[in-house]
């Protein structure tokens, strides 16, 4: 007998690439790593390299404040994207999507809360 639903793993590494490809689509820019890990109705995500140039070119130049109004500007821009593509990947509807961004580091990181945990296999069972 065949499980369909996938591993949690699958489900992370999917939303990692799905996320990974909407920055390059849609920002012109693709973030260094996309480390996406589900706890339950729980999806955190961190961005490596998430500034895109303007923003980078923003921030070497002492405008951070501007970078960081650029920052929230996109972030508002992408979010309803990056809801759509959650909740095609993992199932389930997505309530809410915090995010945050430190220019000093580059990284960005986003917390999307599920109405309901995702379906998962247990990945240590063989069917």
């Amino acid at each position: 007998m065949e499980n369909s639903s996938p591993t949690r793993g699958q489900l992370e590494r999917t939303l990692s690439q799905r996320i990974q490809a909407l920055y390059r689509t849609q920002l012109g820019h693709q973030p260094g790593q996309i480390t996406c890990q589900i706890f339950d109705e729980k999806i955190a995500i961190v961005l490596e390299d998430a500034l895109t140039q303007p923003e980078q070119l923003l921030v070497n130049s002492g405008r951070e404040e501007l970078a960081e109004q650029v920052r929230s500007d996109l972030d508002a821009a992408i979010e309803p994207q990056l809801k759509q593509l959650i909740e095609e990947v993992v199932g389930v509807p997505v309530l809410e999507l915090l995010s945050d961004a430190k220019l000093e580091t580059g990284r960005s990181g986003i917390i999307a809360i599920l109405a309901d945990p995702p379906q998962v296999r247990d990945s240590s069972k063989r069917s």
